[in-house]
């Protein structure tokens, strides 16, 4: 019975964040440039974590069914997405492109858990994943249990940041590329249009 609920968390979890998003994205930077990688996985995943352990213990239950508070999420993530789809697209057709190589500036630590922190918790999508929809699941289960649940749901999250920080080195050759820099930033431009779209579906 504990197992089953340690991979529902984790199952649900892994099925929820795996989706390449702005906080996703810039995780992936930093494991090919380098850069911040150990401490940007701790704080991912510290995040999740917290807001996370909101859902499961009763706030899944207090956002769902007011409708005006997740209007005003949907609007938000609208204009925040569409935003750093502008960004994206003005750095894949800028001149000069990211480099994987000594040269290239390290970002301080500081800009770094700045950016984490916008991308994490003024991004609507995180809320809506970690607090509502893996929240809401977990608020569901024996309270002898939720712990169990959290805990796959955590490792998932754990997994997650630590395969996509540190397994993205092996990707450099490829991004040694200023053309793969260029098609990754479009990529990501046309995804955060597409996910802003699909917000507009929550707001009533």
């Amino acid at each position: 019975m504990e197992l089953d609920v340690f991979l529902k968390g984790f199952f649900v979890t892994f099925s929820l964040i795996v989706a390449i998003g702005a906080q996703n994205a810039y995780i992936l930077k930093l494991g090919l440039l380098r850069q911040h990688v150990l401490k940007a996985v701790l704080f991912c995943t510290i995040s999740d974590f917290l807001l996370i352990s909101a859902g499961v213990l009763g706030l899944g239950y207090f956002i769902q069914g007011k409708q005006l508070f997740i209007n005003s999420i949907a609007i938000f993530g609208i204009i925040f997405l569409c935003f750093y789809a502008f960004i994206s697209f003005k750095s894949a057709f800028k001149n000069e492109s990211l480099k994987i190589d000594d040269k290239v500036k390290v970002n301080p630590l500081k800009q770094v858990l700045t950016m984490l922190f916008i991308f994490t918790y003024l991004n609507p999508h995180t809320y809506l994943d970690t607090v509502l929809l893996i929240g809401g699941i977990g608020a569901n289960i024996e309270s002898s249990l939720k712990v169990i649940f959290l805990l796959g749901a955590v490792s998932a999250s754990a997994t997650w940041f630590t395969l996509l920080g540190f397994g993205a080195r092996f990707l450099i050759p490829l991004f040694k590329k200023p053309i793969t820099w260029k098609i990754l930033d479009i990529s990501i431009g046309i995804l955060m249009l597409f996910i802003s779209y699909s917000l507009i579906s929550l707001i009533k």
